[in-house]
């Protein structure tokens, strides 16, 4: 009876400091983003800079983050017909409040913490994590074919393009295919265990991963999520448009949402948690080749990560607590 006492005192002691961790890498993550772009915009001029941030009021600001919980609702959608498909019986509220509880990990590398919606689905349906992660690989998968054929389709209407967009784009779909196709990814997992030679137990798993993925497989399956996703995105997408049209900038829609996206991609594939760096380089970077003069580009760039990424992760810091505590009374 001590010894589970004392087992059970450890593991709340190792889950509190986790906690923190996070909690301080979100912090320092958030700093660090926040004083690149105050030394940015203090090397622009201040002035500039203050005049640009007035012109958007609070009503937008919500605005913005009502376009931003169109994506994350459309995108938990999403999740849970995947479940669904998989043969997980959860419903649509579990679903959601798993999929935004996960957004409270966003800000471990690769977004790998995001996980923990597995040990939910565990806790509260019996299922193994080798069971789920075809859960997981399919919404990543998803969200790359989406934002791929998004960020192909907005080159097209646009104009002038954007320098690395094809590339991007193509690598996003790539992914997205390989993902999805079993045989693909199986094909992959022997491939790189024979390369290696290690990590046995790892490649195992993704090529029992593979074999279930054939559930996603179906046209409809593969449109209807494809769909939820691009809605989601293209949302984000446009509050990026009317975000630049407030601070008095038109580069047009299709090319708004291009950069959007291809920011996110491009975050996305540094690795750093939430893309945090990466993404905000490459949209400074991309509305500067349109002509737009920093004192806009900075706000306009810190405003729209506020709006999604900051705010996705306020969301998920609030979900986490509760999908824990449900998922322990399951």
């Amino acid at each position: 009876m001590i010894m589970s006492s004392t087992k059970s005192g450890i593991q709340t002691g190792k889950k509190t400091n986790k906690r923190l961790r996070d909690t301080l890498v979100l912090l320092a993550l958030f700093g660090l983003v926040l004083a690149g772009l105050i030394g940015m915009a203090a090397a622009t001029g201040w002035d500039e800079t203050r005049a640009q941030l007035a012109q958007v009021s609070g009503m937008q600001f919500l605005v913005l983050l009502g376009l931003s919980l169109v994506n994350y609702l459309f995108r938990g959608l999403r999740w849970h017909v995947f479940s669904r498909r998989l043969g997980i019986n959860v419903n649509l509220l579990q679903s959601l409040r798993h999929f935004l509880g996960g957004f409270a990990m966003t800000v471990t590398p690769g977004r790998v913490g995001e996980l923990v919606r597995m040990r939910w689905l565990r806790r509260e349906t019996g299922w193994s994590f080798e069971r789920t992660a075809p859960l997981m690989l399919a919404d990543r998968a998803s969200d790359l074919a989406a934002m791929g054929a998004l960020l192909a389709l907005t080159l097209v209407f646009s104009t002038t393009g954007i320098t690395g967009g094809a590339p991007v784009a193509i690598l996003a779909l790539t992914g997205a295919i390989i993902v999805t196709r079993p045989k693909i990814l199986s094909a992959l997992a022997s491939f790189g265990y024979r390369i290696t030679g290690k990590f046995a137990r790892l490649f195992v798993r993704i090529r029992r991963a593979a074999t279930s993925l054939s559930a996603f497989s179906t046209l409809w399956v593969m449109v209807l999520t494809l769909l939820l996703g691009a809605v989601g995105w293209v949302a984000e997408g446009y509050a990026f448009h009317l975000l630049l049209l407030w601070m008095g900038i038109d580069i047009g829609l299709a090319k708004a949402v291009a950069i959007f996206i291809f920011s996110a991609l491009a975050g996305g594939l540094t690795g750093a948690p939430g893309g945090v760096g990466g993404a905000e380089a490459a949209m400074v970077a991309l509305l500067s080749l349109e002509g737009v003069p920093l004192e806009v580009s900075l706000p306009a760039t810190a405003i729209i990560r506020i709006t999604t990424l900051w705010f996705a992760i306020g969301i998920g810091l609030v979900a986490f607590p509760i999908a824990e505590k449900l998922s322990l009374r399951e």
